[in-house]
């Protein structure tokens, strides 16, 4: 058996849940890497990031570095002695970094992959209409998200799911297969799996402003799949009578609407109707840009379109 010696690098909530797991099973995590604290709201005060808050809660040493490939700061590493890297929603590391421990340096990565590599995999599943898609732990090496397979879990996406909710669905799957990984290493009972690339795979690169903007001309279940794909964040967006606005949530409409893609039919009191490439989609979450996120009954009681 191993003796293991940690380093935990993460920076989001998504990472808490894994790193929480592996103190709460009595893995010896010496320190943990995060992002450097950030100025936030209008005092920009210095916001620490989740994974070192609870960091800190647990006494663990927290690294924040700014240049990871520094001397100073792969020196600092060193001096922990660690002999595993635990990766989990962090930056992309250099070599330096990811080689330097005895047993490796993992990943944990929220796709089956090979499919959906890249930043945004929880995103694009949705939005491309998956049925399933799961978490994977692999070993880093050279090519992003292209390392040898040492766990996989699927979860199922229901035709209801947001980001939201299955963000936290393989959130804490994801802490459960990576405490398994790290017993399997330590055990030195694990099998590793070569990533096959084929033509078919789909790629989840990250999201930008301008990939968010609805496309009305679209059929009803793409926009549909599309709204939930971006909801809560980073959020679908689409103007309206002149104004942007972000989408929240929806429904496909059975009622038929004639008109070009676009055009919005309203009661205007508790229905929004817009045209799609083949129907309608019912809006029922909306906010107005640099107003509240409003139910649409209630944005529609107080404003026309």
């Amino acid at each position: 058996m191993r003796d293991l010696r940690i380093i935990f690098m993460g920076t989001p909530e998504f990472a808490v849940e894994s790193l929480k797991a592996l103190v709460n099973h009595d893995f010896n995590v010496v320190a943990v890497i995060t992002a450097p604290d950030k100025p936030k709201g209008r005092g920009q005060k210095l916001s620490i990031s989740p994974v070192k808050e609870f960091a800190l809660s647990q006494e663990i040493p927290v690294l924040q570095p700014t240049n990871l490939k520094s001397e100073a700061f792969n020196k600092e590493l060193k001096s922990y002695q660690a002999n595993l890297q635990v990766v989990v929603a962090f930056r992309m590391l250099p070599e330096v970094v990811w080689s330097m421990p005895e047993y490796g340096t993992f990943n944990l990565h929220a796709s089956l992959l090979p499919q959906y590599r890249g930043a945004a995999p929880i995103n694009w599943a949705i939005m491309n209409g998956e049925k399933e898609t799961g978490v994977t732990t692999f070993f880093i090496q050279h090519e992003i998200d292209t390392g040898n397979i040492i766990l996989q879990e699927k979860e199922p996406i229901f035709p209801t799911d947001t980001v939201g909710t299955l963000y936290e669905r393989l959130m804490r799957r994801g802490a459960e297969v990576v405490c398994q990984t790290v017993e399997q290493i330590k055990e030195n009972s694990f099998a590793l799996h070569v990533q096959k690339d084929s033509d078919e795979l789909k790629a989840a690169p990250k999201l930008f402003k301008q990939d968010c903007e609805i496309d009305w001309s679209r059929s009803s279940k793409d926009i549909y799949n599309f709204i939930r794909g971006l909801s809560p964040y980073p959020a679908a967006w689409c103007e309206l009578a002149g104004k942007n606005f972000k989408i929240f949530d929806s429904e496909i409409s059975d009622l038929p609407l004639e008109g070009k893609s676009g055009e919005i039919l309203s009661d205007g009191k508790e229905t929004l109707l817009i045209k799609t490439g083949d129907g309608a989609i019912r809006i029922n979450v909306l906010q107005q840009e640099g107003k509240k996120r409003m139910e649409i009954k209630d944005f529609l009681r107080g404003n026309k379109l």
